[in-house]
């Protein structure tokens, strides 16, 4: 009885020191697996140091280029088209010549008005000496009787016809008006022109405009002289600068005002072209953070700042923002705080971090 006893005892020992043994190497495997999910590891970032500096507001739009000089030329007369010097996208100078109407008929219609108007100055003439007034010094004439005499005469109706006459000549060539690009000219030599259609048009290259539109809040933001880029869609590469010349005081029924500013496009901006629209205003010193180092905690924007070696969260309101900056207040954060600007998108409060060189 006592030997059966004792086996007893001495199983139940053995299955206690079995199950001990079992529990200490499951509480070890389970230390392994937290020491591997959460390794002692500090997030490396970069940081810089907070301080004032000027801020350049940027405000983005969207509009179309507009040339600043721009003429619908057309012929005077009718006629036949007899030469055509230039074709679409040829760029003129001032005073160049364009195109020109057959000038026969209109030569002999200029000269037979003033074979009209001499004959008229010979009758004008002889009532002058009827009145008993020398014809070759008219200054002693009253002008009443001038008026007269060349009523009867005839000679003020000769006068304008030659004048008209003179002048449908002279315009029966087409001269640029200024330095530009033919556009819109389909005509061909040897064909009528219509008097009522431009017979084409010349675009100005060198004063472009760029017209957009910005919201009736961001007026206060721009003035006239600010400095704008333009940024063609169909060339993002390419940038040109111009200031503001105009802004249109009137809010139409979508709270947008109208704004023009002029652009040096250097001959390679076209009317109608689609562009970007950025306009720069210094706003003198503030406090500016980069984009990055904003992050959202709760729905609320953070910052943190290193502080013996951890990153502290620092609620903060930002302000103004261009494309890579924000202006903040200096409740949050405060000039002379070392920021983090990257590597703090999975940060938690009073993490270890390293600087990054």
């Amino acid at each position: 009885m006592i030997k059966t006893q004792n086996y007893r005892f001495l199983f139940c020992l053995a299955l206690a020191v079995l199950v001990a043994c079992s529990g200490t190497k499951k509480e070890e495997a389970a230390d392994e697996g937290v020491a591997t999910v959460l390794p002692d590891e500090k997030n490396e970032v970069t940081v810089m140091t907070l301080k004032r500096q000027m801020f350049n507001h940027e405000l983005v739009s969207n509009g179309k280029v507009v040339a600043g000089g721009m003429a619908d030329l057309r012929f005077e007369s009718s006629g036949i088209v007899a030469q055509i010097y230039v074709k679409n996208g040829d760029r003129v100078h001032k005073g160049q010549k364009l195109a020109e109407l057959d000038k026969f008929r209109l030569k002999n219609k200029t000269a037979q008005s003033k074979d009209a108007l001499e004959k008229s100055k010979l009758e004008l003439q002889d009532v002058l000496i009827g009145q008993g007034y020398a014809a070759d010094d008219t200054a002693k004439v009253p002008d009443d009787i001038m008026q007269l005499a060349r009523v009867k005469s005839g000679y003020d109706q000769s006068l304008s016809q030659y004048e008209l006459a003179k002048y449908e000549e002279e315009h029966a060539t087409l001269i640029a008006p200024f330095d530009g690009v033919v556009a819109n000219l389909f005509s061909k030599p040897y064909n009528a022109p219509s008097t009522s259609d431009a017979f084409c048009t010349i675009i100005g290259t060198q004063g472009m405009e760029a017209d957009f539109t910005v919201l009736e809040s961001e007026l206060p933001l721009i003035k006239s002289g600010d400095k704008v880029v333009v940024t063609p869609y169909a060339a993002p590469s390419t940038k040109y600068e111009g200031r503001i010349s105009e802004i249109n005081p009137l809010v139409d029924d979508k709270g947008m005002v109208k704004v023009k500013a002029i652009v040096n496009g250097q001959g390679k901006l076209f009317n109608g072209m689609n562009i970007r629209v950025n306009v720069h205003r210094s706003l003198g010193e503030q406090l500016v953070i980069p984009k990055s180092s904003v992050v959202l905690r709760s729905g609320k924007q953070v910052v943190f700042t290193l502080e013996k070696g951890k990153a502290k969260w620092n609620y903060v309101q930002t302000g103004l923002e261009n494309a890579d900056s924000y202006t903040v207040a200096d409740d949050g954060v405060k000039e002379g705080d070392v920021i983090i600007v990257t590597g703090n998108v999975n940060l938690a409060h009073e993490a270890p971090v390293i600087i990054k060189n």
